[in-house]
Parts: structure tokens; sequence; C-alpha cells
């Protein structure tokens, strides 16, 4: 019997991130069939979303609408991971379940409170229960650090696997958590920047990963020149294999080693758009993508994190003093805000700006 829930309305495009989201943020209503028509996603909510959640949303996927909505409901009906748990931990436990989970192809990675250490097998295998799409979760076991932005996982359940097969915006993607930097959480940055590339354009990606970026990028425009440059080894390995796995051999261009240096042997002045996902360390590379811009200028987008009380007004004036300090200038920021909360008080923000 159909039944009318709050929902939350995606354009088409965004759909699958938009599931995704509302999956992360454990607000789905899995009994309901999600619902689709020619331009707009149907997603049934079980409630209504809170601030933060609406913040994230805004965020995220910045066209969505809260409406009401007529839904079927599911042939086969799943357990959600609450109603799992109930009656196997006790009240107080149940509430400090992660609300959120990151989905990275088939493999879920979660974040689990200390007072929850002695179950977290009986959690991972909850997550299972009922996401049946998933094969592995995967607990983190320590913060991102080194050169390689990596940290440490534990399998609490399913498979013994740090690998996967990613899929976003009609890309798919060879990823391994344990060996290369990935997060899902960017996938809507992913599909902005790439709706702002014009053909003919010569981009460089100065910390490709796995090149969530620039795989999509080439896939969306035929007549351009992606440059993906990254640090690790076993990244540029796996962005070869996405390059080969997505055809787009012939315009995305992989090269492994530090930014500065390959900039300066290779890069120098051909760039049209920059791209500097590095956001512990993106601002020590600003003269890098500088010098990468053609001689006339370009646009950079730059990822970088504000601790408050810092504000994005202030990260938005050490940019531009370190562009000046390379010897050209900002000439307008086209876009300045935040992307995602990383912690409490910490959040990941986007810089677009124009450079001359």
């Amino acid at each position: 019997m159909p039944r009318e829930r709050l929902c939350l309305r995606v354009p088409k495009v965004c759909g699958q991130h938009g599931i995704s989201l509302a999956t992360k943020l454990m607000i789905i209503d899995r009994l309901l069939e999600v619902q689709t028509d020619a331009n707009f996603v149907y997603i049934p909510l079980i409630r209504q979303p809170s601030a933060e959640e609406l913040a994230e949303l805004q965020v995220q996927v910045p066209d969505y609408l809260l409406q009401l909505q007529m839904f079927p409901e599911k042939r086969k009906q799943s357990n959600t991971v609450m109603e799992l748990l109930e009656g196997h931990l006790p009240p107080h436990l149940m509430a400090s379940l992660p609300k959120a989970l990151d989905v990275i192809g088939d493999i879920a990675v979660v974040e689990v409170p200390t007072e929850l250490d002695n179950h977290k097998k009986l959690f991972g295998a909850a997550i299972l229960a009922a996401h049946k799409n998933l094969r592995t979760v995967l607990a983190k076991a320590g913060a991102v650090s080194g050169d390689y932005r990596l940290r440490d996982f534990e399998v609490i359940a399913g498979e013994p696997r740090t690998n996967t097969v990613h899929k976003e915006f009609g890309c798919s993607y060879q990823v391994d958590v344990a060996k290369a930097y990935f997060s899902p959480r960017l996938s809507h940055e992913h599909q902005r920047v790439s709706s702002l590339v014009q053909q003919g354009e010569t981009i460089v990606d100065l910390f490709a990963g796995v090149g969530p970026f620039a795989v999509l990028i080439a896939k969306n425009h035929i007549d351009v020149k992606v440059y993906a440059v990254d640090l690790n080894p076993d990244a540029v390995e796996l962005l070869r294999t996405n390059i080969r796995l997505n055809r787009v051999e012939n315009r995305v261009f992989p090269l492994v080693g530090d930014a500065r240096l390959v900039v300066d042997a290779k890069l120098t002045g051909v760039a049209d758009r920059v791209i500097m996902n590095l956001p512990e360390k993106a601002i020590e590379f600003v003269e890098v993508a500088c010098k990468v811009l053609k001689p006339e200028g370009g646009l950079v987008h730059f990822y970088g994190f504000i601790h408050k009380p810092d504000s994005l007004d202030s990260l938005k004036a050490r940019f531009a003093n370190a562009v000046a300090n390379s010897e050209r200038r900002v000439d307008m920021f086209l876009i300045a805000k935040t992307v995602r909360e990383t912690a409490p008080y910490t959040c990941q923000v986007v810089l677009d700006a124009e450079i001359i």
C-alpha cells in the first residue's frame, strides 16, 4: 500500500549522491521505494532532518527540496541497524551508535566510539545485515596522517579487504582505502568542478589520488587534457587502472612525484584550471599552482580546512597573499563556501579563484 512520506527531492544527476548522503545520515526510509521522474529523484525519509543534517544537505546537494510524496512499499523489507541491535545492547550504548557511515563501493567505513569498542563486531554484523549491498565493514583505527594521507583500518565484519570498486556520476573507480586516500563525501565537488570545465581546456590536478576529479572531467569532456599528479605511487597505479577502466587514456595523463618537482620539470605555464585538493597543506603549494597556470592566468579550485575561530575571510586573505607572493594576483573569488564538516569546530572549504 502506498504511503505518504516526507522526502528529499534532488535533481536526477545528483540522485546517486542524494541516496548515498541520506544513507550516510541514516534518514532514508528503507521500507519504501525511491521514486524517479524525468527530472528528479525522490528519496523517502524516516524523519525530519536535524538542523545539522539540513546544513550538510545544503552543502552537498544545494538544489534539494523537502516535500511530501507517495511511495510504494518495498517488497522485501529489511531491518535498520538500530532495530537489529535493539535488545543486544543496553540503552546507553544504543545512544552512542554512530549516526553516519561512509559507503565506498561495497565497503562501509565507520568511526566506532570508544564505549562501543567491545561491541564493534556486533555493530559491524548489524550494518551488513541492514545493508545487503555491502560486503565489508571497516572501523577507522587512526587519524589520516603522513604525506600520502592514509589511515589504519580494522575489519569488523565481512570480507577481510580494503579494496573495492566505487561508482560515482557514471564513472567506476578501483579504490583501496589502505593504500590511497579517497572520500565519497566529495562526490558533489567532483561533479561541480567537472560541470565548470570548458572544451579545449588543459587542467592540472596537483593532488589527484585515484582520479575522481580527473577521470570525471575527462569522461564528461572530449576535447580536454588533464594532467593528474600524485606523490603516492599506489594512488597513481590505481589512477592508471581507473583511466583504462573509464576509457579516457587519451585525455588523462598520470604523473607520479612531488607536485613542485613535476611542475618544474613538465607543467610550467600549461594550465587553464588547477585543482588543489590537499586541504591540510594546499596553502603551501599556491606558488606551484600559480606557476602551472598559463601566463594570462586561469582558475584555481583550492580546498582548505578552517578551524574555528578562524574564518572563511581569513583563509581568503591568506590565499590572496600567497598568490601575491608568487607575483600574480586574485582577480576575484567566484566561490568561497563550506564543503563539509570534518570534526567539531573544523570544516573543509573551497575557494574558486580567478588568478591573473
